[in-house]
């Protein structure tokens, strides 16, 4: 046998990690790692947070899991703090953010079909990404996702992000819903603008079209705000949250008005492991702690600093950045030289630093949202480091 026991699907570093605190990992050979990818926008409370910590283990010593053929009490008290902080009337939980675009695409059409149309189809951008299932790589659309999965699941129109103008051409008279991240994620970090959200929305209110975001990345304080579209002052029909929403445990959820999602009766959707009690346990602990009072101040406090000694350092290096981009803390650093994201994430690395590669030559930074003013210091010095090895042809 030359396969792997662990099916080979991820090109992994060398690193294997034992534990973590805060801002840090740990590996198993004692060596510390200043952790400024967070799984992926995930471990929004940083690694081994107290209060997360204690509500699992509550959690874990009562009930673990029983199914949605009963009442999960977590469920409600999740779901109102979500209601009560947001556009929604409703939640739908499930366990990741590809379920929660699933089950969002199947809304759309539910509600559409419920009313005798026939619309289906889901306007979507270029370089989006949506989740690795069959129907969210086809509304994600990237070559490199969608290859060796043929035929390519129908329904899905891609226009420009950012683009008002192209999106309202591509309107037809099967067009159900428009999905969109209001920072596209793993396509670079991109941000769309304010403008750009607000004319999505004005746009589907005249062509009677659901209008959802993808908030699985932007979502759950990311961005300064529960949900980046906050930030547009403006209502969705539907967004999609799952990442932060349970600080490494997993869990996602779809946010709905009550008239988007009028036609899901019992029946029309459904998960076994969806909503458990430990994932609400989870959930609820991180909502507490992101919602309670000055915690989203911080994160924009520490995003202010983080920003200004980007740009310093972009402007110091401009052989190496030539752009930092984003929200809040998402954040983007555009490598000048062609795989030059790469070159970055590895000098980081060898230098103690975690980061995550993305689209379009992009480096992402993304701190768990309790980094402090110590650790923003020293991946500031990190990435000094790194960039003058880079420039100076000695990386």
């Amino acid at each position: 046998m030359t396969i792997p026991v662990v099916m080979p699907t991820y090109a992994r570093y060398d690193l294997a990690f034992e534990r973590g605190e805060g801002a840090w990992l740990y590996t198993v050979d004692g060596r510390r790692f200043l952790d400024f990818g967070s799984g992926i926008a995930v471990t929004a409370l940083g690694h081994a947070h107290p209060k997360l910590v204690k509500a699992l283990q509550d959690q874990a010593a009562k009930v673990w899991h029983t199914s949605n053929l009963y009442h999960i009490p977590g469920q409600k008290r999740v779901a109102e703090l979500l209601v009560a902080n947001s556009f929604a009337d409703t939640v739908f939980f499930c366990n990741s953010g590809a379920e929660a675009n699933e089950g969002a695409i199947k809304m759309s059409r539910k509600f559409h079909q419920s009313r005798g149309s026939d619309r289906y189809r889901t306007m979507v951008c270029v370089n989006a990404f949506h989740g690795r299932t069959l129907a969210t790589i086809a509304a994600g659309g990237q070559a490199k996702h969608l290859s060796g999965f043929a035929p390519m699941v129908q329904g899905f129109d891609h226009v420009p992000f950012g683009n008002l103008n192209e999106a309202r051409a591509a309107i037809t008279g099967e067009t159900a819903a428009i999905l969109v991240e209001p920072v596209q994620g793993e396509g670079g970090i991109t941000a769309a603008s304010a403008d750009y959200l607000r004319g999505l929305r004005q746009m589907a209110d005249e062509f009677g079209l659901l209008l959802m975001f993808d908030e699985v990345q932007t979502g759950i304080g990311r961005t300064g705000k529960l949900y980046a579209h906050q930030w547009a002052d403006i209502t969705p029909d539907i967004v999609t949250t799952a990442k932060g929403l349970g600080g490494g445990f997993p869990v996602g959820a779809i946010l709905a008005t009550e008239q988007a999602a009028s036609a899901m009766a019992a029946g029309t959707h459904g998960t076994t492991y969806g909503g458990n009690p430990l994932a609400m346990a989870c959930a609820e602990a991180v909502l507490t702690e992101v919602l309670s009072a000055g915690f989203l101040d911080g994160v924009n406090a520490t995003a202010h600093t983080l920003w200004d000694g980007l740009r310093a350092l972009a402007n110091r290096y401009p052989t190496v950045i030539s752009d930092v981009r984003g929200m809040g803390l998402m954040i983007g650093l555009k490598a000048v030289a062609e795989g030059g994201n790469g070159v970055l994430v590895k000098e980081l690395m060898e230098r103690g630093m975690l980061t995550v590669p993305a689209g379009d030559n992009v480096v992402r930074l993304l701190p768990p949202l309790i980094v402090g003013e110590a650790e923003i210091t020293l991946a500031l010095q990190t990435l000094d480091a790194a960039c003058a090895a880079i420039a100076q042809g000695t990386a």
